[in-house]
């Protein structure tokens, strides 16, 4: 309006309410400007959902009980259990064959009380509805109450694809779709992803599959056997700290490349009644992870403060506190605060 953003329209009564992103002065004479590529979207993917909603419920029985236009995809929910892929695909034919035939949609008013109103499909009036009723018909398929826009004829949605059906609320299924425009972006961004895949796989889309299968089963090898040379690399540190004469009773170790299941492992692997831990991950400077190991009373209290030092958060649970922190940079006062605690420790 005047240039200025609509954020939102809402209905009260017979009057719509329009919310403006700044003040326009009462009595201001004002220009509005439709976003034609938003609205034509929103006329392609309402227009889709009541063709698909009257295919479903006439052909299968499946009523529609709400939907939702997302932003990028929208779906409609269902009041069926289930829907098999069978009968899915059964429906995206038929919806888009109905578009093939370039049935015509037409919106018209009738008086409320009509007895027109008997013969279409309606989820009721608002209680604050006032005026006329607006229908809108898809030629020789059905007629519905509704206030939204909509495309003139069925052609103008060019394709439907359904994308999919998942569990929704109360027994209920959601159902995926895309029309028209959408559909061609989403098309456009899936050639874009093959294109890049072909690239990295150095294979033709057929090949595709197989690779990406291949490539993760070589992954699961890689992941077991970087576990056992973490797994052997713990014992050894362990071993080292473990077997040295007049060791320190803080032990304390940083893995660049490490992670909470090697610091964890090497935990393990030391003799914690006697001695405390202090095991670190990741930036020596920046970003990582830690985890203060050793008797459990002592970690309930130092816990906090080294997690507090490094500027990181974490939990305490058998004698370790571990966690995520933001300044491993400052792990030799985070050490300091651990040698305060040694007169606590046990003697062997």
């Amino acid at each position: 309006m005047n240039g200025i953003d609509v954020l939102r329209i809402t209905r009260r009564g017979a009057d719509a309410v329009l919310f403006v992103e700044k003040a326009i002065e009462a009595g201001t004479e004002v220009v509005q400007k439709v976003d034609w590529t938003r609205r034509f979207d929103h006329m392609q993917q309402h227009s889709a959902q009541h063709l698909i909603t009257a295919v479903a419920e006439a052909k299968y029985g499946w009523p529609t009980t709400s939907w939702d236009l997302g932003k990028e995809k929208s779906f409609i929910e269902m009041d069926t259990p289930k829907i098999q892929a069978e009968h899915m695909q059964e429906l995206e034919r038929e919806v888009n064959e109905a578009i093939r035939k370039q049935l015509a949609m037409t919106p018209r008013l009738v008086d409320l009380g009509s007895a027109v109103l008997n013969c279409v499909r309606t989820r009721g009036l608002p209680e604050d509805h006032v005026g006329q009723v607006r229908i809108v018909e898809i030629e020789t398929i059905e007629a519905n109450t509704c206030c939204g826009t909509h495309v003139a004829n069925l052609s103008h949605l060019q394709s439907i694809k359904l994308l999919g059906a998942e569990k929704g609320k109360k027994n209920k299924t959601n159902l995926y779709f895309l029309a028209g425009d959408r559909l061609l972006n989403y098309l456009g961004k899936c050639l874009a992803n093959e294109k890049l895949l072909t690239g990295f796989l150095k294979c033709g889309p057929e090949g595709h599959p197989q690779a990406a299968e291949k490539i993760q089963k070589s992954l699961k090898v890689a992941n077991k056997s970087t576990t056992t040379l973490l797994r052997d690399l713990a014992a050894l540190e362990a071993y080292r700290y473990n077997n040295q004469a007049n060791k320190d009773p803080v032990f304390v170790l940083h893995r660049k490349e490490g992670d909470l299941e090697f610091l964890n492992m090497v935990a393990n692997e030391i003799n914690l009644q006697n001695c405390l831990a202090l095991l670190t991950a990741g930036d020596e400077k920046g970003v990582g992870l830690f985890l203060v190991a050793g008797p459990d009373d002592i970690i309930k209290e130092v816990g906090p403060q080294i997690a507090e030092c490094l500027e990181g958060r974490g939990a305490c649970k058998n004698g370790r506190y571990q966690g995520k922190a933001n300044k491993l940079s400052k792990r030799s006062t985070a050490e300091e605060t651990l040698h305060q605690y040694i007169p606590r420790l046990p003697t062997c």
